[in-house]
């Protein structure tokens, strides 16, 4: 296992939603890695060089040959790594269907921006924005389902992982959206999924997030004006 983590690394921001996702997929396939923080203020050489299109992490490179986009690492860690925890159905169809509702959320994230970027006046349109997707999320995606991928996790349940801290943007904006009697079989999922070994002790400082989106609250909010 020291041979293959040397031979594999990822370079990520611990603020960063799409890098914990790729965390949690390789700390559920047990894949042993180097994780490198980067300062984007600051962005490394190797990082420029791993990834010189997007110049953002996550990138994980493997065997020195980098990997960037957060989805596309996550298929190429299924598929490296296939008999370790499969995070995708063997089906066909079903991993069509898995693929399709990855995609849907991250359409979607304009929707999270809009909601921490609205002004006081907007702050109900953008919920009930949110509200609808969060709606769609739980009824469509997940339905009775303990986790989106049935009794075990999938890449859905990672890609949506980032909705275990809204209530920190919740609390940021004021406006509660992801309430427990709102969207209650999502907000049990968002339970099972944090007691979940591999995701519970690789969960984001919720208390620490809070500051960094405090500022980027604020940030979001100056340009519009």
């Amino acid at each position: 296992m020291e041979e293959e983590a040397s031979k594999l690394q990822l370079y990520g921001t611990e603020a960063s939603p799409f890098v914990r996702r790729v965390k949690w997929a390789l700390e559920l396939k047990g894949v042993d890695y180097d994780y490198v923080e980067e300062d984007l203020s600051n962005k490394s050489p190797a990082l420029l060089s791993y990834n010189p299109v997007h110049k953002k992490v996550p990138v994980l490179v493997h065997d020195g040959k980098p990997v960037a986009e957060s989805t596309v690492i996550l298929e190429y860690i299924e598929e490296t790594w296939p008999d370790r925890t499969p995070l995708l159905p063997g089906d066909p169809y079903e991993r069509a269907m898995a693929r399709f509702w990855i995609a849907y959320g991250d359409q979607k994230g304009y929707a999270f921006q809009s909601f921490l970027a609205c002004s006081e006046e907007g702050k109900e349109k953008a919920a009930e924005d949110l509200l609808e997707i969060f709606k769609i999320i739980q009824d469509e995606a997940l339905g009775d389902k303990k986790f989106f991928g049935g009794n075990t996790l999938s890449l859905v349940d990672l890609c949506y992982g980032w909705i275990t801290s809204f209530k920190q943007v919740e609390r940021v904006v004021g406006v509660e959206v992801l309430g427990p009697t709102t969207l209650p079989r999502l907000h049990r999922w968002m339970q099972d999924f944090k007691e979940v070994a591999g995701i519970k002790e690789n969960l984001p400082d919720t208390e620490a997030q809070y500051p960094e989106l405090v500022n980027l609250r604020k940030h979001l909010l100056s340009t519009k004006n």
